[in-house]
């Protein structure tokens, strides 16, 4: 699978699965940006794909600030024509009993989980339609799916990012642009899935195995959009 020539995006790519998607499409040729709230982790990054002659850049971003997404979409959009695969990585939550969830902890999981990707997306979607195509991986949880005891409010913004992408999915076909969604739950969980390609198969979606269905989906072989949930 080669990537060169692309331009890739991923959001929380400076640690974890995050970085592991970034150096895993550096390594098939694209030129990455890491997007992330941790600029010396991003600046780190940036250096140990440099050491390794990987093209990987890094932009500043609060996910779960509209406004920090959208300055650091025009930025990006500045330097490179255009984003050519989205993936909305960044995730944030705690496990608590939701009737002790404070006001502030609920707007905060909604905005990164689920308001931010949906800034994000229609922030670098312009260039996308203009080229007509474009890939755009949304990283949902099995919590969206089926929930999450102890992450209600997380479970109900992944489900709206598995929504979104079906919704999306519709709205840009026409313009040849894939929307997909990866549903991963914590390992060592056995129920783990991903919903891929249009024949709705399963498989199992741990970090490894969620690094290579992203890179999958973003693949320009791909032409289906996906429904990843029933």
């Amino acid at each position: 699978m080669s990537f060169d020539g692309k331009t890739v995006l991923v959001t929380g790519g400076a640690s974890g699965i995050g970085k592991a998607t970034v150096m895993a499409f550096a390594r098939q040729g694209a030129m990455v940006i890491c997007a992330d709230l941790n600029v010396a982790a991003g600046e780190a990054l940036k250096k140990e794909a440099a050491d390794s002659n990987f093209k990987v850049d890094f932009v500043a971003i609060d996910m779960g600030n509209s406004d920090s997404i959208r300055a650091a979409a025009a930025e990006v959009l500045k330097k490179y024509p255009r984003i050519d695969i989205l993936v909305n990585g960044a995730g944030w939550g705690d496990i608590q009993p939701y009737m002790q969830n404070t006001p502030d902890f609920i707007n905060k999981v909604i905005a990164i989980n689920l308001a931010g990707p949906v800034h994000l997306t229609q922030a670098l979607l312009p260039p996308m339609i203009a080229a007509n195509g474009g890939k755009i991986v949304n990283i949902a949880s099995d919590a969206g799916r089926v929930g999450s005891g102890g992450e209600t409010v997380y479970a109900g913004a992944k489900g709206g990012v598995i929504a979104f992408t079906k919704s999306l999915a519709r709205e840009v076909a026409r313009y040849s642009i894939n929307v997909n969604c990866v549903c991963q739950c914590s390992p060592p969980a056995p129920r783990s899935c991903a919903r891929r390609s249009s024949r709705q198969s399963r498989s199992a979606a741990s970090p490894s195995r969620k690094r290579s269905l992203t890179l999958s989906c973003s693949s320009p072989a791909r032409k289906l959009n996906t429904s990843p949930a029933r």
